[in-house]
């Protein structure tokens, strides 16, 4: 099933064209859109069967009938894309549902479309995905102004994985996830052989330990608001409660009996759906029905606006990300760090003196925002090891920071993190070191120059006393001369930085030298 919507590129021609292409867990999508400043304008939206995610869970891989459908679509959307004007191979984003890594032949699968289609597709990870949940919620949230001022939990049902983030008023307070998803467990169930409501309480069975977790994890707190999004659950938000209006938990129920009751070619028909969805909707009625029921809410808020159609504009500005988004980020990592008990304090003043650093040498690391939104974190976790054990505290702080998950972040950004933090004192980064032997050169190297900065500026927060305010630097041949205003006496520092200047001067060739402040 195809949805084509097109407005010929003609007459005058948009300064600036974006496309993107999504290969979900049921459809592959695409679409063209015009930027109009910060606006993006839909031109053309396509989307396409392909049966992705049955492979992946039912399988293990992704058959090569399902790849090969997934070349023959793309190839159609290049085609479109051509006779717009466009460059068929110059898709400004092309990515692929996470749940692609977990099929064993991913790797030949994108090679496959690189070769046949001249595409490099990447995998949506987690810091990639969050974002894009993110999105979505703000856009929820702009829309229901009284969910501001209520303690509201968003969840994303998708095909493999559910998350959750708790928002009171502007900001996210926790974030979540857990391994049940619509795609996995309709595979999971498949083998019961049941049907109607037989069925639905097969999925509640398999659902129920993960909800149980999801309780649990937010059972110190009164959930006020819930808000779901999700491919399938919104393909039907409209049968279930006019847009913009809330959906009652009973008609939700109400309606998830009546699904029950259908064939999936029943589905397909009733709300025009693809093979693919029908197949997913009962297990995502039924797993935000006992979500909604968990947390004993009346009423639910559903999105009525197209799901893919959205993704794919989100793909688009994501990665633009600034601002608002970076500050949930380190609120996430401030959540994290008081949950094992670091001074805070501490943390952020380093960070604000990490900062300083990053800016006035800049010309030497030549790193990005995102680096230095990793500095900010690294600085605010350094310390969370001495919940474990002072002794070797740098050592415990990457084991948490590597099994904690930090809102917005991919795994290898926690990973970056997780380093940058054990460097923060002793030994300087090694090959032998596992973590970081595992990352490519140039992750290495970033490593390398985050640690060095986070190192000069720990080194002069030595007595966790925000004594030093003000910095004056001064570059002179291979030396770095720092003064310290309103400072007397600096000799904490000095005998600091002689253990944490080393690898400053490893990575950047300037030796750290402070100097009296005359």
């Amino acid at each position: 099933m195809a949805k084509v919507r097109k407005k010929r590129i003609t007459g005058h021609q948009p300064a600036v064209i974006s496309t993107a292409l999504h290969i979900g867990a049921g459809s592959v999508s695409a679409m063209v859109c015009e930027r109009d400043g910060a606006t993006l304008i839909p031109i053309d939206f396509l989307a396409q069967p392909a049966p992705l995610a049955q492979d992946i869970f039912r399988r293990g891989n992704v058959s090569n009938a399902t790849t090969e459908r997934i070349v023959s679509i793309i190839k159609g959307y290049q085609k479109s894309f051509a006779e717009l004007g466009l460059d068929p191979h110059g898709i400004t984003r092309s990515l692929a549902t996470n749940i692609l890594s977990e099929a064993t032949n991913q790797e030949s699968v994108l090679n496959r479309i690189r070769i046949a289609c001249g595409l490099d597709v990447s995998t949506i990870d987690d810091g990639e995905m969050t974002r894009l949940i993110y999105l979505k919620t703000r856009r929820r949230l702009n829309d229901i102004p009284a969910m501001k001022d209520q303690t509201t939990l968003v969840v994303h049902v998708g095909p493999g994985n559910t998350r959750a983030l708790l928002f009171q008023g502007n900001s996210i307070i926790r974030y979540t996830s857990y391994r049940l998803g619509t795609h996995r467990t309709r595979e999971a169930v498949e083998g019961s052989h049941a049907e109607g409501t037989a069925l639905l309480r097969v999925i509640r069975e398999h659902a129920s330990g993960n909800l149980a977790q999801l309780r649990f994890d937010y059972s110190d707190v009164k959930i006020e608001s819930l808000v779901v999004i999700g491919y399938e659950i919104q393909s039907v938000a409209r049968q279930l409660a006019k847009p913009g209006q809330s959906c009652s938990v009973k008609t939700l129920r109400q309606f998830v009996a009546e699904a029950a009751g259908a064939s999936d070619v029943e589905l397909v028909k009733r709300f025009r759906l693809d093979y693919q969805t029908a197949e997913a909707l009962l297990p995502a009625l039924e797993i935000n029905l006992a979500i909604a029921e968990l947390f004993g809410l009346a009423q639910l808020h559903i999105p009525s606006t197209d799901y893919e159609q959205g993704l794919l504009q989100d793909i688009l500005v994501s990665r633009e990300l600034t601002g608002a988004f970076a500050d949930e980020v380190l609120s996430s990592s401030k959540i994290l760090a008081a949950r094992y008990q670091s001074d805070p304090h501490h943390g952020e003043h380093v960070g604000r003196l990490c900062k300083r650093f990053f800016e006035e040498f800049a010309d030497l690391h030549q790193l990005d925002a995102h680096d230095a939104l990793l500095l900010q974190v690294s600085a605010i976790l350094h310390e969370v090891g001495t919940f474990v054990s002072p002794r070797a505290h740098h050592k415990h702080s990457e084991y948490i920071i590597l099994n904690s998950e930090i809102f917005g972040l991919d795994r290898l950004d926690v990973t970056i993190v997780a380093l940058v933090s054990r460097y923060h004192r002793h030994s300087v980064p090694r090959p032998d070191h596992p973590s970081y032997r595992e990352l490519s050169t140039d992750n290495r190297i970033r490593v390398s120059k985050l640690a060095a900065l986070l190192r000069v500026a720990d080194a002069l927060e030595r007595t966790h006393d925000q004594r030093v305010n003000e910095i004056g630097m001064r570059r002179d041949g291979n030396k770095l001369h720092l003064t310290l205003p309103g400072l007397a006496d600096a000799a904490v520092e000095r005998l600091a930085m002689e253990s944490k200047g080393d690898l400053f001067e490893q990575v950047f060739g300037l030796k750290v030298v402070i100097d009296d402040d005359k």
